[in-house]
């Protein structure tokens, strides 16, 4: 099957330049390709994983991946999708972050066929006359201020500084260098990111005439509407220091019914033969679905041993045969009250969210229902909060 249909039958093209012209340069391949990431954090969640795993299918069909660390760009900050001025991120900082990134694509691509550069290399270095007059001249402020990005931040009087005016023109000279540097011919990106992509395709088409392209992934929502990735305490990260494999094998495990068959495609390399089978579940039997898109999805980012442990750890939680040593933990100094330990490990929002959940009824310790929202908790145990997320408590 053609690479793009891979990508289009699993949920991963939202828009793309002329398909037919995207589909010869691929058949016409190796085709050379790039996907950027910021910085702006040091470690990869689950949602910067629908890029790369773009790269990966791309990469399985044989071509030729660019990872850009944007070491450069992160100094001055992607307004897409902002409603307001990032903050300022120190060099330093940039700095670490791009070289914790780094080693975590690894896990899911064979980066010894492909490049990984920083387009702080390039971006560093420019002389702004010489940019303006050899790049700037290109782009139309018109156009600029069309993006919708730009235009919500105006109809919104939010303004646009002009540092961040400037983005837009980093990341099409970025598409431009490697085009000379690589021969590279497509971007890929995030859907946010179409109006960059389609100014790197039209610099490369002005400066030196050459035909590139442009694809973007979907941005992600579950089907409750809440953002890709996160919970109640934060982002689904693929660091096990931050996310341990137990904690992202039951983010998955708990996905909304109706995500189950779009996450098994983009999230997993499982065969769509297969894929289509467990979409066919339905009632009671969903959850077998659910429990083999935590195992492969967790099998990727933190490898099939891990991924073994933490479904072996839910069977003996979920199944009733005792608390296992790799759920999470929350060390306290007893006696502590029910409700403070469900808002303090993350398990509620907040004490008050905590004292309602008691109070409806979807409070446990172990296996007894706590009703009383001044109850104590005397000693070790596991505390749930409703009947999938537990934690198991610990003395300080």
């Amino acid at each position: 099957m053609h690479v793009l249909d891979i990508l289009e039958q699993r949920g991963f093209v939202k828009q793309s330049t002329d398909q037919d012209a995207l589909r010869k340069a691929l058949d016409d391949g190796p085709l050379t390709f790039y996907v950027g990431f910021d910085p702006t954090g040091d470690c990869l969640h689950v949602g910067h994983l629908v890029p790369v795993m773009v790269i990966r299918w791309l990469q399985e069909a044989g071509h030729r991946p660019i990872i850009v660390l944007g070491g450069g760009t992160a100094m001055v900050g992607d307004p897409s999708g902002k409603d307001k001025t990032r903050e300022m991120i120190s060099a330093e900082t940039i700095q670490h972050n791009l070289e914790a990134q780094r080693a975590q694509f690894g896990r899911f691509l064979d980066l010894s066929k492909a490049e990984v550069v920083n387009n702080a290399d390039w971006l560093m270095g420019l002389e702004y006359v010489t940019f303006l007059r050899d790049i700037g001249r290109h782009f139309s402020v018109n156009k600029m201020l069309s993006a919708e990005g730009v235009r919500q931040r105006l109809d919104r009087n939010q303004g646009l500084s002009f540092i961040e005016f400037n983005y837009h023109l980093l990341q099409s000279f970025d598409f431009l260098k490697l085009n000379e540097t690589y021969g590279c011919s497509l971007q890929v990106g995030g859907d946010d990111q179409w109006f960059h992509i389609l100014g790197g395709v039209d610099l490369i088409r002005r400066v030196n005439g050459g035909e590139a392209h442009g694809l973007t992934v979907p941005l992600l929502t579950r089907a409750d509407g809440k953002k890709m990735g996160k919970t109640e305490t934060g982002a689904v990260w693929i660091d096990a220091e931050r996310f341990s494999p137990y904690d992202y094998y039951q983010y998955w495990v708990n996905v909304h019914d109706a995500d189950v068959g779009r996450f098994l495609r983009m999230y997993t390399v499982l065969p769509i033969e297969e894929i289509v089978k467990l979409e066919a579940l339905d009632g009671a039997d969903i959850r077998k679905a659910k429990q083999v898109l935590a195992f492969e999805a967790t099998k990727l980012a933190h490898g099939e041993q891990e991924a073994t442990a933490a479904q072996q750890s839910a069977k003996k939680v979920f199944g009733g045969a005792g608390i296992a040593d790799e759920m999470p933990t929350h060390q306290v100094a007893f006696p502590i009250p029910v409700f403070e330990v469900l808002a303090d490990s993350g398990l509620c929002k907040s004490r008050g969210a905590a004292r309602r959940l008691i109070q409806q009824g979807g409070a446990r310790i172990g296996d007894t229902r706590v009703t009383d929202v001044h109850a104590m908790l005397d000693g070790p145990a596991v505390v749930w909060a409703g009947k999938k997320r537990a934690v198991r408590v610990e003395q300080k």
